[in-house]
């Protein structure tokens, strides 16, 4: 059997990504597809996630391909950034999102098959329960952007989104290390890719709106929000967008007016 860089750069061959530069025409009109988990996905009830809230702040349109429960690794070994890699066309822009569930130890007899292994360059672990090898967080994230890039698409690698900061009424700020390591994915890709740092957009945006209201965002546990919850927490991304917060991305020239602003 493959294993999934080779399945991938078989992809890119295929689409002609490695061959002869880019001839395709851009578009006159960009999509934007959306790569994460259950806190930017489509779910519902009393959950939703912030990507179906994107469409109400750009002047394009978006594509939510984004599955609950999912981490850079399962997103990847599914086969879902090569059908992305297939959809997307140059000028186009993927906005890629993991971190929620990409922790613990794949070398378990319980590998959940989400779980990355530790460290952000080429470090391989194998899985205690399915014998795969298992790859860093960054090396997922980043080879899929790579793909993009040589496709002439763009790339935005965001940061996950906090949890509850102020569960239990208390704020506890503090990043979990797939934040940092979505910013050394974009920088070690370099062109074509931008950086949002969504986590501390959003957790500034708790911090603005205190304890209590920021509580009335998580329904029922501390990581997804609420449809209402999950708006602001789109503005929080478009307004990081818009300020160049951490650095331009190729979203910032199709950003409605006004900018929200919300942190």
């Amino acid at each position: 059997m493959m294993s999934w860089p080779t399945l991938l750069v078989a992809a890119l061959a295929a689409t002609g990504a490695y061959g002869n530069p880019i001839e395709a025409a851009r578009r006159a009109t960009p999509t934007v597809y959306l790569a994460g988990d259950s806190t930017m996905a489509k779910t519902g009830g009393v959950h939703m996630g912030w990507g179906q809230y994107l469409p109400k702040y750009l002047t394009l349109p978006v594509i939510n391909k984004a599955v609950a429960g999912r981490s850079a690794r399962s997103y990847t070994n599914e086969g879902r950034f090569t059908e992305l890699l297939n959809l997307a066309q140059p000028s186009d822009i993927v906005v890629i999102e993991f971190g929620h569930n990409d922790g613990g130890s794949p070398n378990s007899a319980s590998d959940n098959g989400r779980s990355a292994c530790p460290g952000t360059g080429n470090e391989v672990c194998r899985s205690g329960k399915t014998g795969e090898n298992v790859y860093t967080f960054n090396r997922y994230i980043e080879t899929a952007a790579r793909g993009f890039v040589a496709k002439g698409v763009r790339v935005v690698v965001s940061s996950q989104t906090p949890n509850n900061l102020f569960e239990g009424g208390v704020w506890i700020p503090g990043a979990p290390r797939f934040v940092g390591y979505a910013a050394a994915a974009a920088r070690n890709v370099g062109g074509g890719v931008g950086f949002v740092d969504h986590f501390q957009a959003v957790a500034g945006m708790f911090l603005k709106l205190g304890s209590a209201r920021t509580n009335a965002l998580f329904p029922t546990d501390h990581t997804h929000t609420s449809p209402a919850g999950a708006d602001l927490v789109a503005q929080a991304f478009v307004q990081a967008v818009g300020k160049n917060w951490n650095g331009s991305t190729p979203l910032g020239g199709f950003l409605k007016a006004p900018v929200p602003v919300v942190f």
